[in-house]
């Protein structure tokens, strides 16, 4: 769980989100962030519950996530059995900020179970336990997800997606993306510039030979891997190309890029 006395977390605001989503916790309107892998989402929810002074609790959703592994379980002691929290409920009970990183990965039937906390009721259903939870006051939930990944299998019901207030994510303009690496890394701004202008190349690629364009967290990995003493060109095929392509004649298509980039 993030502490809202923590350092704040870098964010770099690109039009008005900030603004927004602190009207939308004001009025504790349940949030979804829309965007592709590694284009700051998460962060801006760190941010954010740092600038509203909240707890943060984030979970990973994957297909293998049960309710229980949100609601929470009994536990077997020598005793007898104790009954655990779960991150959401105790999110719920605490009045945290809680983060369902990339939702579509979970399975529907167990996304279904924080539908009463998305409207007008902000209530918890434990079946297990025979309680019915009112959420704290200061409780939000926020859920993310990448749009370019849905499918027929993977994707949000209607009658989730409408319970959320929505913010479309997407990389940085080419000035905010470097201002970006230098603040994160220290790197020099004509080398930020360089991996912006490869990072735009690659992500033309996307649809045609790549399934993601490259993120800004690959950037900031190949620009602290130059700062640490590794050549650009090795920290550009390390960081940007073997991580998004097993494809040779794509591999080769991105090294040519950094060659001509780098020079």
């Amino acid at each position: 769980m993030a502490h809202p006395t923590a350092p704040p977390p870098y964010y770099l605001e690109q039009t008005n989100e900030v603004a927004l989503y602190t009207a939308a916790y004001a009025a504790r309107l349940p949030v979804m962030l829309k965007g592709p892998t590694g284009c700051g989402k998460s962060r801006f929810v760190e941010y954010m519950a740092w600038k509203l002074g909240r707890p943060l609790i984030t979970v990973a959703c994957n297909e293998d996530m049960t309710a229980s592994d949100l609601l929470g379980r009994y536990l077997l002691e020598a005793g007898g059995t104790r009954w655990l929290d779960g991150p959401l409920t105790t999110a719920v009970r605490s009045g945290a900020i809680c983060y369902l990183d990339e939702i579509v990965e979970a399975r529907q039937d167990t996304t279904v179970v924080i539908h009463p906390l998305c409207d007008h009721r902000r209530q918890l259903p434990l079946d297990k336990r025979g309680e019915l939870i009112h959420a704290h006051p200061d409780f939000q939930l926020v859920i993310s997800y990448n749009p370019g990944y849905q499918s027929l299998m993977k994707d949000l019901k209607q009658s989730t997606k409408q319970r959320f207030v929505g913010f479309d994510f997407d990389y940085p303009q080419p000035e905010l993306e470097a201002t970006v690496l230098m603040a994160e890394t220290g790197v020099q701004a004509s080398m930020a510039a360089k991996l912006v202008q490869l990072a735009g190349s690659a992500r033309r690629l996307k649809g045609h030979g790549l399934a993601e364009g490259l993120s800004t967290r690959l950037l900031v990995y190949a620009a602290t891997l130059i700062q640490g003493g590794v050549s650009p060109r090795d920290a550009c095929v390390m960081a940007l190309v073997r991580p998004i392509s097993d494809d040779a004649d794509m591999i080769a298509t991105l090294t040519h890029a950094i060659d001509a980039v780098l020079g």
